[in-house]
């Protein structure tokens, strides 16, 4: 681009131009169709009488050129006109064949026109050769060319990022503005991490509402929800994600909109799929649907990183811990009583060499069913009737639990801490278990290693899961025996049955340490 001439507008314009196009553009920026357009024409006819139009009216034009001006809000710098300016020119050469364009620079002092400051000239721009072309780079402002020294001839590019004026991304930002609050506090706070984190959120019901919205809220932006019921009447004050219009939607299906509608930034996929449960059989008209829902669910826990167990059933909670405990992936389960909840995460699997230590050399911690956990049975059985403000503890838990673990330099391997431990983990303690109790206000951390006799994580059952594969989960699920002959409980003088007769509420002794 080529300056031929640049000037005051006052000293280009008459007295009597002046006064028409400073009224003119008062009318144009308090018009409602173009008070958003800051590249215009001006048009000043031989009575020094001023008409300012749109680019849009370009095209039908023809008339006396001299006396037409291309203008734009410009808040350069007072001597110089602003960089708008080399885009604008470069758009009326090459678009409408232009040679020689006479602008102006339009500028304003305290909300009225000041033409003084306004500057009026002319400028050519000629078209680069092949610049028309599909592989055509421009060599403009914004491109870095060839350093002092440097041997490399190609151009590198330095776009400019205008993702920050999006609207989308502004609410985002304000959305996690209070995690970077928290990271002025604790710079150890990854947010990137926690963004990444693919969640895999297994029931949409009580539990699974509220550890989606606290997912959310810590900035994870990718879930996937799994759920196989409805939303019913009595859900719509239990689950707080639903509203009256949901009844009779699948949960999956229903809770995507409501996730989106708080926080539009985040990924989220709902998949209604019933998970296969151990010990009950299905008929062979269904054996197909059962084995492609193994299938996905393989596939959902191996793209995961933290799987969330959420489901009302025990039962159902099996396939999925064996699914982490193959794939070594982060597992989090919370269950409620009526008035107790249970909150633990998963240790790390036994490795492809089925160790009873996990790759730091620590004794491995267990899953939720190690040794028959009688509380977590207990409590997960009684599930449907709890107090109303438990589902809300035990989620809250249970997220925290999540963002320690993915903060901790041991991850998944970190051994489990007992209240009253000293930590350096700028979080807090990162637990086994949580057990809580609303009645006695009272919290408990327990430890319980990984058991090998369990029908879950143990090394028997896994060698026969990755010897076997699908078989193997059929085996479990059509003869109700399988696993407990196959991990020898059915020998224990101890049966699983004699736990379903415990109380709903277990006793809570703060910093109680499990011999399990």
């Amino acid at each position: 681009m080529t300056f031929l001439r640049l000037h005051s507008a006052s000293e280009v314009l008459s007295q009597e131009e002046e006064t028409s196009l400073s009224k003119s553009m008062k009318v144009w920026r308090d018009s409602n169709e173009t008070t958003g357009c800051p590249f215009f024409w001006v048009h000043i006819y031989s009575d020094s009488s001023v008409v300012i139009r749109q680019l849009k009216c370009w095209k039908g034009y023809s008339g006396d050129h001299q006396k037409l001006l291309f203008g734009f809000y410009d808040h350069g710098h007072q001597d110089y006109p602003g960089w708008a300016l080399r885009n604008y020119i470069a758009f009326l050469s090459l678009r409408w064949k232009i040679e020689k364009v006479q602008f102006l620079c339009y500028r304003e002092r305290r909300g009225e026109p000041d033409l003084e400051k306004s500057l009026i000239g002319e400028a050519s721009f000629a078209a680069p050769h092949g610049w028309d072309g599909s592989d055509y780079v421009p060599e403009i402002i914004g491109w870095e060319g060839e350093k002092a020294g440097d041997r490399k001839k190609e151009k590198i590019l330095k776009p400019i990022d205008l993702d920050s004026l999006n609207p989308a991304s502004q609410d985002e930002e304000k959305q996690v503005m209070h995690l970077k609050l928290m990271g002025w506090r604790h710079p150890s706070l990854v947010l990137n991490k926690l963004r990444s984190a693919r969640c895999l959120v297994l029931g949409a019901g009580a539990l699974g509402c509220e550890v989606s919205r606290l997912l959310m809220t810590w900035g994870v932006r990718k879930l996937t929800v799994v759920d196989g019921g409805c939303v019913a009447i009595p859900d719509i004050v239990k689950q707080s994600l639903y509203v009256d219009n949901d009844c009779g939607v699948p949960r999956a299906t229903a809770i995507v909109p409501h996730l989106k509608e708080r926080c539009p930034a985040v990924e989220v996929e709902g998949i209604q799929m019933e998970i296969p449960v151990p010990g009950n059989p299905v008929s062979k008209t269904k054996m197909s649907s059962v084995l492609d829902n193994c299938k996905r669910l393989q596939a959902l826990v191996a793209s995961s990183d933290v799987v969330f167990l959420l489901t009302d059933t025990w039962e159902s909670r099996w396939f999925p811990t064996l699914l982490c405990a193959n794939e070594n992936k982060i597992a989090i389960t919370a269950a409620s009583g009526y008035d107790s909840y249970l909150v633990m995460r998963h240790g790390a699997g036994p490795g492809h060499n089925l160790s009873t230590e996990d790759a730091l050399g620590h004794q491995r911690l267990g899953c939720c069913f190690c040794n028959d956990s009688t509380s977590f049975v207990n409590l997960v059985l009684n599930e449907t009737v709890a107090l109303p403000g438990l589902t809300s503890i035990a989620s809250g838990k249970a997220v925290e639990l999540f963002a320690r673990i993915l903060h901790h330099e041991e991850g998944i391997h970190a051994p489990g801490d007992i209240a009253g431990m000293d930590t350096e983990h700028w979080l807090g303690l990162l637990p086994h278990q949580m057990q809580g109790s609303l009645p006695e206000c009272a919290l408990s951390t327990v430890i319980g290693n990984s058991s090998n006799d369990c029908n879950a994580c143990s090394n028997g059952v896994l060698s026969e899961y990755r010897r076997e594969g699908l078989d193997f989960i059929m085996k479990a699920i059509n003869q109700p025996t399988y696993l407990k002959d196959l991990t020898g409980v059915s020998n224990n003088v101890i049966k699983l049955d004699t736990c379903l007769t415990l109380p709903v509420s277990f006793p809570v002794n703060s910093g109680k340490l499990s011999s399990v």
